[in-house]
């Protein structure tokens, strides 16, 4: 059977596209013009046919269909350990423990099951997700602790160890950011995505290399000045919604035509947040542009 596109819907959550159109050629006993919806799920088999492949869309597929490494994070201190899953779009948060150790009053003194239990943890998730490397992070010196405790020897070869901040859900995203874990994450698209926005910020900021919104980002394009676009999923999937998709359709052909690279920016990691404060759509120049 073969469908006109008109609506493709992505759920992150489930992983399933969900996609809309008309058919155009199929089964005898199906009429041809007529709707139909189908899900596209992890391992399914489609033929897209499109009258011409812009380069960040070619792009975009390779790395849809590159081996991701299967990166397991955990940060905790003294009172909780969180755990998440990275993804190439950001991460899933998994879980959290709570501390049994006693208080403040002998700190260095490993009493309770709290840092067996985060091991253990670690363990139980590096089994279910066929973890590659596992990214421990912690303020100060308590990843120090833990580390002692680990007695499988095959786990300790696939940790990193990092320092963050805090030890709450949101040291996820500084934890992406940190040298230490750079190799475990050069594949991971998530990092790429925040440090590209950081490097638009900065330019902002000195008033430089960055142009942000949609008419400021088209001049820069028309004049040829533009060398990375980043824009969020978000924007793209909210055009596509009210029915205006067809003007950034028409800026992202622009860009392509000009040999400038195209970033999509997941909105759900800090990076695609800070992009869509900004509008959902800027641009780092290759030159200044006025």
């Amino acid at each position: 059977m073969s469908i006109r596109i008109e609506k493709p819907d992505f759920h992150k959550q489930s992983d399933i596209l969900r996609v809309s159109g008309t058919i155009i050629e199929g089964p005898d006993d199906v009429p041809k013009g007529s709707h139909h919806t189908f899900n596209v799920e992890m391992n399914s088999v489609v033929t897209i046919i499109k009258e011409k492949w812009l380069e960040y869309q070619k792009e975009k597929l390779n790395e849809a269909t590159a081996e991701q490494p299967k990166i397991l994070m955990v940060v905790f201190d003294r009172d909780e350990a969180h755990f998440a899953y990275a993804k190439s779009y950001g991460y899933e948060y998994l879980s959290e423990i709570k501390s049994d150790l006693p208080k403040k009053e002998d700190e260095t003194k490993v009493e309770g099951h709290y840092y067996q239990n985060i091991i253990k943890q670690i363990s139980d998730y590096a089994i279910r997700y066929k973890i590659e490397r596992i990214i421990v992070a912690s303020p100060a010196f308590w990843k120090e602790y833990l580390m002692k405790e680990i007695k499988d020897l095959e786990l300790k070869k696939k940790i990193i160890y990092a320092m963050c901040s805090s030890a709450d859900k949101g040291a996820f995203e500084e934890v992406l950011k940190r040298p230490e874990v750079e190799t475990a994450l050069k594949e991971s698209k998530a990092a790429e995505e925040i440090n590209l926005v950081d490097e638009l910020l900065k330019e902002i900021m000195k008033n430089n290399l960055a142009k942000y919104g949609f008419d400021e980002v088209n001049k820069a394009v028309d004049s040829g000045a533009v060398k990375i676009l980043l824009i969020t999923d978000f924007y793209i999937n909210d055009a596509k919604e009210k029915g205006e998709f067809e003007k950034i359709d028409l800026l992202l052909k622009k860009v392509d035509l000009t040999k400038g690279k195209i970033k999509i920016i997941s909105s759900d990691n800090s990076g695609g947040k800070k992009l869509d404060g900004l509008g959902g759509v800027a641009a780092l120049l290759r030159y200044k542009f006025e």
